[in-house]
Parts: structure tokens; sequence; C-alpha cells
């Protein structure tokens, strides 16, 4: 979810081969509870990524394999994902975040609803997307993502060409990627890049199939506040095109 107290941080660990990643890496002080979740329920559900750079695939990641595998990006406090694999118990749910205290959050919304069909990778998606094989995945959602509104900072937003082109490669044919910001420059920059790009077709056909909030898709404590504040979400669902033969 988008997070406009973030500051520009570059990640300290970033050098010959990794990525840079801005934005704090934790907010305010957690609890006892919450820090104990991250010590304690984390190490069992943490994705960890193969250090010889071969792929990772989403079935071993669960106990039995799933009838498909969804991944959302930057998922905030949790709130849409643990909704999601709650009412889709079948499938296997990947969450990537880099902020502490939304990983901290997804993890007390796991342990209150007993969900064992969601694994969390602590770090950048960028780097789990490498990971990812080629068609392991039957959806994907980057729903309000930072929008770094600053000219200078949009080579920060994670919605970027490069990104979508990965998504395409591990996304199977005909599922959807779902999008959502309350930042209409933000929806000009995805519509520009998810339009010219040929693997995926927007799904709309008219005003509401974009303005309304599809029934399956729960509204989160960040959106809500965005509405009271005069700011109106966009909810966007594109379809990745059937590959040729």
């Amino acid at each position: 979810m988008a997070r406009r107290d973030l500051e520009p941080e570059s990640d300290p660990r970033a050098g010959p081969g990794r990525r840079a990643f801005y934005g704090r890496r934790q907010g305010r002080r957690l609890r006892p509870g919450l820090k104990a979740l991250l010590d304690e329920l984390l190490p069992q559900i943490a994705v960890s990524l193969p250090h010889d750079g071969g792929k990772l695939d989403p079935a071993t990641l669960f106990d039995g394999r799933r009838a498909g595998y969804a991944l959302e990006i930057g998922f905030g406090a949790g709130e849409h994902l643990a909704w999601q694999a709650a009412r889709h118990p079948e499938i296997g749910f990947l969450g990537a975040e880099y902020f502490v205290n939304g990983v901290a959050g997804l993890l007390r919304r796991i342990q209150d609803r007993g969900l064992d069909n969601v694994r969390i990778y602590h770090g950048d998606a960028r780097d789990l997307l490498d990971a990812l094989p080629e068609r392991s995945l039957d959806r994907a959602y980057i729903l309000f993502p930072d929008p770094w509104p600053k000219a200078r900072h949009h080579k920060r937003r994670i919605v970027q060409d490069h990104t979508l082109a990965r998504l395409a490669q591990v996304m199977k044919d005909e599922v959807e990627l779902r999008l959502a910001t309350d930042d209409m420059d933000y929806l000009r920059w995805m519509l520009e890049r998810l339009l010219r790009n040929p693997e995926f077709e927007w799904l709309a056909r008219g005003p509401r199939d974009w303005r309304e909030r599809p029934e399956d898709w729960p509204q989160t404590r960040y959106e809500s506040k965005a509405v009271d504040q005069g700011r109106r979400p966009v909810y966007l669902r594109f379809r990745r095109r059937p590959r040729e033969p």
C-alpha cells in the first residue's frame, strides 16, 4: 500500500549485483507481540531465494501442491492478502514487502485467522520475480504502490517496463494482473506502460470497470483513508494475453 511518509533512503546493502531500494525499512516501534511474530512465525513461512541463481518453484513452499499461486507486490499491512487467502484456501499466496511494520501486520492476520497458505518474502519484490519460473503465477496484485510523486524519483516506482515484462514471463496465459492507485499522475504512468505492453490487455469496457471496486476486492484501511481525504481510487484489471505458439 502507498506510504507517503517514507523518506528516500537507499538500501545500504546495495552494491555490485544488487538493486538499490528506497524508503525506510521500518516505521514506528513494534509492540512486543508483533516483534515476537517476526522472531517466531516469520522464519516458518519466510521465502528464501536460491543462492545459486536457480528458479524457485512456488509449489515447494507449501505443504502439498496448491491449485494455483498468486503474488502481491507491496502488501502494506496485509489486509488484502489475508482476505484473499482466507477466501481461497486452495491457492498459495506469496507476499513481497520490504517494510518491517507491514510484514508484522500480515503476520498478525495470519496468526489470528489460522492461515496456512501464505508465504512472505521480506525484501525487494523484483528479486523474487527474478527467481520465479515462467508461467508459475495465476494472479498478481500491485495495489496502491508508493507513487514517488517527484519527477526525479519516478525511477523508483515499482511499475516500470522491465517489471511488467518480468511479470508477463512469470504469469500464466489468461490470468489477471490487478493494480490500484489513488494518485492520478501514477495512474497515467501505469496506463502508459501497460497499454504499450503487448502482453497485457485492459479488461475495462466502461468507466464502471475501473471506478468501482469488484466484489472480490476488499477495501483496505489505506483506501478508506484516501476516500475520506477526497482522493478517488482507481482499480485496474489486466489480462495476460495468450502466448503465441
